[in-house]
């Protein structure tokens, strides 16, 4: 077993199954995909500690971009009570480490990426990885993809201080979109779940995970 191998299993190990994640499947695709493959080179030795990782550093006022904790990731898949025949729209997956895994996990894979460099690497490395079953496309993230769906679940790479109507408007009957999302500092892991021309939502663990771009709240001034 390679060194980088071994660590992809203490990740799972000693992070993700700690935290409370249990179905077999995410665990798995968790020891199976490399997540080594989706940080930058320089970054590989630390790419299976439990945090977040930063994959492009903030510049020219855009923010930086991050792999999610393992354990969040998990756990928010765990969430999502995703099946082998689902579509899935991965929103703001950087690099595309979790849409490998969604599309190990998953019948199809659509994945919206608003920052043209890193759609590019996430569609080479999952070209690399022989993913066949999902593909990267850039767009602006709140908007998703109207062309592609309604999608089974929508999946949210970030915290998000709402969730837009036109998101949850790509879900098919019984769908469910899950993502963090922030009422003032807190984060809370969130599913919704398309009821008819409605959604109805519950709340799961706490989390503290890196904005998605795109999402912002206007400042809004009273004189």
């Amino acid at each position: 077993m390679s060194e980088l191998d071994a660590a992809r299993k203490n990740m799972v190990e000693a992070y993700v199954m700690t935290s409370g994640v249990t179905d077999d499947r995410i665990l798995a695709a968790m020891n199976r995909v490399p997540r080594e493959q989706f940080v930058p080179e320089a970054k590989r030795s630390i790419a299976y500690l439990g945090d977040d990782l930063c994959v492009k550093e903030a510049s020219d006022g855009e923010p930086g971009r991050f792999l999610m904790d393992p354990r969040v990731l998990g756990k928010l898949m765990e969430l999502a009570s995703l099946s082998s025949s689902d579509l899935v729209l991965d929103i703001g997956p950087a690099t595309g480490y979790s849409t490998a895994l969604l599309a190990d996990l998953t019948d199809t894979v659509v994945a919206i990426e608003c920052d043209s460099d890193l759609a590019e690497k996430a569609s080479a490395t999952l070209l690399d990885l022989s993913v066949d079953n999902a593909a990267v496309i850039e767009g602006s993230l709140p908007e998703g993809n109207t062309k592609q769906g309604p999608f089974d679940v929508i999946f949210l790479n970030g915290s998000v201080p709402f969730v837009p109507s036109e998101l949850l408007d790509q879900l098919k009957e019984g769908g469910r979109l899950v993502g963090v999302v922030r009422e003032g500092n807190v984060g809370k892991a969130r599913v919704y779940v398309k009821s008819g021309a409605q959604s109805t939502h519950w709340d799961g663990f706490e989390a503290g995970i890196h904005p998605l771009p795109g999402f912002e709240v206007a400042e809004t001034f009273t004189f």
